[in-house]
């Protein structure tokens, strides 16, 4: 028996075959698939998929034998992977010098074979497609040509296999960093809110023991510190409310009444000087209550604060159809300009639009909005006019 030399670049190869995790796996419906194929096509009793290890032939696939690998040193598929050819064919392993004495024609009866390589994207080998019978057997370029044609596509497999594992990977590590700033900025804003609520206290305090002594100076900068104290309040409770926003998706769903849903909205906001409208028609739905009614809060908060006129409206409504629940919030505040419509949706950004109290939002509430829209399988949608006002009409899926 002739054990061919070990390809040049032996190293490069085998940290290729190693990359796609492949090695010692379970069979895979995929692969079975493709060596029963190939067995049919070529006529054969065995058809395997293999991968070249360092001193082993590992079987990805195997169809005709109950084995998952093989010693390497005396293995067909060793010539496929440094051969010239397209497929590498011994008809009559008998009669060939170079399988003298292997043991897999002494002790399993192996005569014909025929090995189509498994080259990767960079050229490399990773081992074979092959089929085995154990008496001698001609190929016609037919059964050639679907060997060479059916081992790309176990490439393709492989490929596809590598890139599914690093999309995983990045996902894995992607939702790890998520986790880990929401940690961090649980802990940050929790930790900050107590000294914050300190300071409009500490400066209401010194106004009022120094009301006759401050300078009119001292008394804006006491000011500004209370009003900039409370925004950066704002923006900590809106961190808070987006992150804990995930938590709410956990939550089991109910059968309410979508009455009572908006009348505890109506309750939980002080709503002055404001008509708040919505159906009384006696409809019940099956959804997730604590996460509705945050969508439904900040919305309805928006457009009480988004309003600068005296008469402020607010109007829900509610419908369904065959898989959606149906919501819309509308009011008739002072509308949002066509060109910043797509920002106000993304975290941080306000798109420069300011309050009745001529005070810019966090971009933090309608950006909470959306991810508790989409994770509940819906969507949400903006129609907004200057001057006439806003509906925005969200669904969820049922």
């Amino acid at each position: 028996m002739i054990i061919p030399k070990l390809p040049t670049n032996e190293a490069e190869r085998l940290n290729e075959v190693k990359k796609y995790h492949l090695l010692d796996t379970l069979p895979e419906a995929q692969y079975d698939q493709i060596t029963s194929l190939v067995a049919s096509i070529c006529d054969t009793p065995i058809s395997l998929i293999t991968l070249m290890d360092f001193n082993r032939i590992f079987f990805k696939s195997h169809f005709g034998v109950s084995i998952t690998e093989s010693p390497r040193d005396s293995s067909f598929c060793e010539y496929t992977i440094i051969s010239q050819d397209e497929v590498f064919i011994v008809e009559d392993a008998r009669k060939d010098i170079r399988f003298k004495g292997n043991p897999l024609i002494e002790e399993k009866g192996v005569v014909f074979y025929a090995g189509a390589p498994l080259i990767n994207e960079k050229g490399f080998p990773l081992g074979s497609l092959c089929v085995y019978d154990v008496k001698p057997r001609v190929l016609t370029e037919k059964q050639i040509n679907m060997l060479k044609l059916m081992a790309k596509q176990v490439v393709n497999l492989f490929e596809l296999h590598l890139k599914n594992k690093r999309l995983l990977e990045i996902q894995q590590e992607q939702r790890l960093r998520n986790e880990r700033l929401q940690s961090f900025a649980k802990v940050v804003s929790h930790d900050l809110k107590s000294p914050l609520a300190n300071i409009p206290s500490l400066s209401q305090m010194l106004k009022e023991e120094n009301k006759d002594s401050l300078p009119e100076e001292s008394l804006l900068y006491l000011n500004y510190i209370e009003e900039s104290t409370l925004t950066l309040k704002n923006y900590i409770d809106g961190m808070l409310q987006f992150y804990k926003s995930t938590e709410l998706l956990d939550q089991q769903k109910n059968s309410i009444s979508v009455v009572s849903l908006f009348e505890e909205i109506k309750e939980m906001l002080i709503l002055n000087k404001t008509e708040f409208v919505f159906p009384t028609a006696p409809t019940t739905v099956h959804i997730n209550k604590p996460a509705i009614s945050q969508i439904l809060l900040n919305l309805v908060d928006n457009a009480f604060k988004f309003n600068a006129g005296d008469g402020i409206k607010v109007q829900v409504t509610f419908f369904e159809t065959t898989g959606f629940y149906i919501f819309t919030v509308g009011d008739n505040g002072m509308g949002i300009p066509i060109d910043k419509q797509d920002d106000i949706f993304e975290i941080f950004k306000t798109g420069g639009i300011k309050d009745r109290n001529g005070k810019e939002g966090t971009g933090i509430g309608l950006a909470t909005v959306k991810n508790l829209v989409n994770k509940l399988g819906g969507e949400i949608t903006l129609e907004s006019e200057i001057g006439k006002g806003s509906i925005f009409t969200f669904t969820i899926k049922k």
